[in-house]
């Protein structure tokens, strides 16, 4: 469908976003649905935040994608923010509807879909959860729903047991936190079912860096990394060379993708054209297979 005057924009903004995915992946789902919208990158600064979102209030722009530095931030400037993006302490997704801005979070959503889709349930499991940054509190909040035991590991482990701290209010006692080192990491590894990497630890260009020996990784146990720069990471060949179920991060940001587009257009999204879209567009880019 042609740009016209009835055309409504969807944007990402963060700083940097030259390399974000999400334009190539939701032009390419508005288009297969036919949808008179159209995705744009926009780079915004810190100090370029709240100007940014009165911008997007007073252009009528239909939704938002917020990345780095700006999930926690931009929180001062919604008219609202849905119950799971406020325990999460950070949006990364913003709908305007009817004169409001209403501010969502789609990233511990999108993982939980993702291994889902990929054949594994967290349900009654043990997840061993690496990292407490931003996406890895996303991923916290939604695994603790689910779980039989939710382990939080961060190298800074005060940073962990925070976490933990903040959950258990909410989940019992089935969350705690500790340290990410190779003595906690075997203990808790052994009992777990799914192990997710969301540190930065593997990422492009630490290509050949990962957050977990390959000895205390088994069959058994199913193994995601959020990280999709390269796609196949460390610890994802690590993993496949024990003959452990993977999950890579492209599917998350597949799924957390999938999720805003629902949110904006009420539409089932088109996953597979998202993929392919995805996909092809880090061919483009290099990005390591």
């Amino acid at each position: 469908m042609g740009i016209s005057g009835k055309t409504r924009v969807c944007a990402i903004i963060g700083d940097p976003v030259e390399h974000s995915l999400s334009p190539v992946m939701h032009n390419a789902a508005f288009k297969e649905l036919g949808l008179n919208l159209v995705y744009v990158a926009f780079t915004v600064t810190t100090k370029e935040l709240k100007d940014a979102i009165l911008g997007a209030r007073r252009l009528g722009l239909r939704g938002l994608n917020v990345t780095m530095p700006h999930k926690n931030a931009v929180m001062n400037y919604l008219d609202e923010v849905d119950a799971t993006a406020k325990a999460i302490g950070a949006v990364n997704t913003i709908l305007s509807n009817q004169g409001k801005l209403i501010g969502y979070n789609t990233d511990g959503n999108g993982a939980m879909i993702a291994l889902q889709e990929n054949g594994v349930y967290p349900e009654e499991k043990k997840l061993v959860l690496l990292g407490a940054g931003g996406a890895a509190k996303a991923i916290a909040y939604h695994a603790a729903q689910d779980v039989a035991e939710l382990v939080i590991l961060n190298r800074t482990p005060e940073k962990a047991k925070k976490l933990a701290d903040v959950l258990r209010k909410s989940f019992g006692n089935k969350v705690k936190g500790g340290t990410l080192s190779s003595t906690v990491l075997k203990d808790e590894l052994e009992t777990a079912d799914i192990l997710v990497n969301a540190t930065s630890v593997g990422m492009h260009p630490d290509v050949n860096s990962s957050p977990v020996p390959s000895s205390l990784l088994r069959i058994d146990l199913c193994v995601m990394d959020i990280i999709y720069n390269p796609l196949e990471t460390r610890l994802i060949a690590d993993a496949k060379s024990v003959g452990s179920k993977v999950v890579s991060g492209l599917e998350m940001l597949i799924y957390q993708g999938a999720v805003a587009f629902e949110i904006w257009t009420n539409c089932p999204a088109p996953v597979e054209v998202m993929r392919n879209a995805a996909l092809n567009e880090l061919e483009k880019q290099g990005v390591r297979h």
